[in-house]
């Protein structure tokens, strides 16, 4: 690889993996469209270490409308990470944006790369393609894909979209992670709040009673995965990248209060519609082929968020 398209570049992941790329040589073209997720200035911060960078190149565009062609143009490698995220949000009126920002766009993406003939899509899907498992860890190709929630049916049906652009001669490879963590984490996530309640005394609102249990995966191996799926040599048609450490959402907090050496306050609430109760990965497809491990233990990796929230909010003159 020479050069590459990353979508969604000011996003958490994708801001990461451009700076990976980036350091290791290429010329890369970031796009994003700084939807209002969460807010703006968030995003221009996560591309602060880019700034100055002249193998970076940011492009302002909303996916599903813009012209696509020029982008993919000459890219040995597009990254599509762009999506509208959330399981909660997904229900209701919410859909309608799912559909557009994530089936229609990454149709258009695998279109453009197909007429382009870009060598490779390395694409974004989701550990919630997997709903809630009769049996753990989930496989791919083995494990039945069973969606709980919207978001999730827009991931498993972009898999079916990377399938049929596959037929047509597009080497698309999906990407199904599962709850990536670490520094510049959305504002929404659990992890991110948690590390700004311990500092900030307000309640982190704990929906269920957390029993609840993740594959926790950590930028930087989720960011070393990603960049192999692009160069790998006949690739499968999706991987898993789980980080290895399972842990309840009860552990997380009480790792958090350790490191911290502070409590996290609790707002106990029901759990909530279109989360799963566990979610386990088995990553022998993505070791063997791609010859990538994951290499963040949790409680490092929590206390790199830790850091980075604290920093943050020192900062913005906030109490940390």
């Amino acid at each position: 690889m020479t050069s590459a398209l990353v979508t969604g570049c000011a996003g958490f992941i994708g801001s990461h993996l451009c700076e990976r790329l980036a350091a290791d040589g290429l010329r890369v073209t970031g796009v994003d469209a700084f939807t209002d997720y969460y807010d703006r200035p968030s995003k221009e911060a996560n591309l602060e270490g880019l700034r100055g960078e002249p193998r970076f190149t940011l492009v302002e565009a909303d996916l599903a409308a813009a012209d696509l062609a020029p982008l993919v143009a000459d890219r040995p490698v597009v990254f599509h990470l762009a999506a509208q995220p959330g399981v909660r949000l997904s229900f209701g009126e919410h859909f309608a944006r799912y559909a557009r920002d994530n089936l229609l766009a990454t149709q258009r993406v695998f279109e453009a790369a197909l007429v382009a003939g870009s060598p490779r899509v390395v694409w974004a899907s989701s550990s919630s393609v997997y709903g809630d498992a009769e049996a753990f860890p989930t496989v791919e190709d083995v494990t039945p894909t069973r969606p709980r929630s919207p978001y999730g049916v827009t991931k498993r049906a972009c898999e079916d979209l990377a399938r049929v652009y596959g037929i047509s001669g597009l080497s698309a490879v999906g990407l199904r992670y599962f709850t990536v963590y670490g520094p510049r984490q959305r504002p929404d996530m659990a992890m991110r709040r948690l590390c700004e309640a311990v500092f900030s005394g307000e309640p982190f609102p704990l929906f269920g009673d957390g029993s609840q249990s993740r594959d926790f995966t950590h930028v930087a191996d989720a960011v070393d995965a990603t960049v192999r799926a692009g160069s790998a040599v006949d690739p499968f048609a999706v991987y898993n990248v789980g980080g290895g450490e399972e842990a309840t959402l009860a552990t997380v907090i009480a790792t958090i209060e350790g490191l911290a050496g502070r409590r996290v306050p609790l707002d106990r609430q029901e759990a909530q519609r279109g989360d799963v109760l566990r979610t386990s990965a088995d990553t022998t497809r993505a070791r063997q082929s791609l010859g990538w491990a994951p290499a963040v233990g949790l409680e490092d990796g929590l206390a790199s968020e830790l850091e980075w929230v604290r920093a943050r909010r020192v900062a913005a003159g906030d109490p940390a």
